[in-house]
């Protein structure tokens, strides 16, 4: 009997199935202030100031969901690790995202005996919903004072008329994150080598895009074998 192979989702997939839904269910001037949100975002962010490769990242701790705290050296102490950073629990794409995520990186990334961390800048207390609504089997941490955030260059706010318009609307960005704050990170992805030293980064200023886990496994596979080169010249 031939059997058909079934290639890995995509993320792409995921989200263009949540766009998707969206389209079915939303009227038309929903969908187009939605897609002129996002594209005023594209248009607004500035790529200089974003993390990337090469940049040194110096040490963090941050609390996680569930009570504890995770910190760099932790991360990175037996090999690379992948930051994914996210908007809040609530978040329709971000839950589409994560849960792409959960099938298509963290069991390669558990294979590979890598950490992966999904960062949030709402207090930890109410990132545990998103954890246990997916069965997360990796860590949920928050940067509630978004100050990684910031060292990354991932953050934005909205202005002043979009702060009132959001809340003539009974959304209160502050509230929802528990902060106060209403910076949010650019959806990212940051692979950090046990040197400390980021070798890969993908920031999606619309929050519809994520980066794909082929490319971040990739990234792993290559700060893991550049890491034992240098290991092995230096025991030479």
């Amino acid at each position: 009997m031939n059997q058909t192979r079934t290639a890995p989702r995509t993320l792409a997939e995921f989200m263009a199935e949540l766009q998707a839904s969206r389209d079915a269910e939303w009227p038309a001037e929903q969908l187009r202030g939605h897609a002129e949100l996002r594209g005023r975002l594209v248009e607004q962010a500035d790529p200089s100031r974003f993390v990337a490769p090469g940049d040194v990242v110096a040490p963090f701790a941050l609390p996680t969901a569930g009570g504890g705290t995770t910190r760099l050296d932790d991360l990175v102490a037996r090999g690379p690790a992948v930051l994914l950073f996210f908007r809040f629990e609530a978040c329709p794409a971000c839950n589409t995202a994560l849960r792409g995520y959960q099938q298509t990186l963290a069991p390669a990334l558990r294979e590979l005996g890598v950490e992966l961390v999904a960062i949030s800048p709402q207090v930890p207390e109410r990132l545990v919903r998103v954890r246990e609504r997916h069965g997360f089997d990796f860590t949920v941490a928050s940067d509630p004072d978004h100050a990684l955030i910031d060292r990354f260059g991932l953050g934005f706010a909205p202005t002043d008329a979009e702060r009132d318009a959001s809340r003539a609307r009974g959304v209160d960005l502050g509230e929802i994150l528990g902060t106060g704050s209403w910076v949010l990170p650019y959806p990212s992805a940051v692979v950090i080598d046990q040197a400390k030293v980021v070798r890969f980064a993908e920031v999606q200023p619309n929050w519809m895009v994520r980066a794909e886990s082929t490319r971040i496994i990739a990234a792993v596979r290559a700060a893991a074998t550049a890491h034992a080169s240098i290991t092995e010249r230096k025991g030479s």
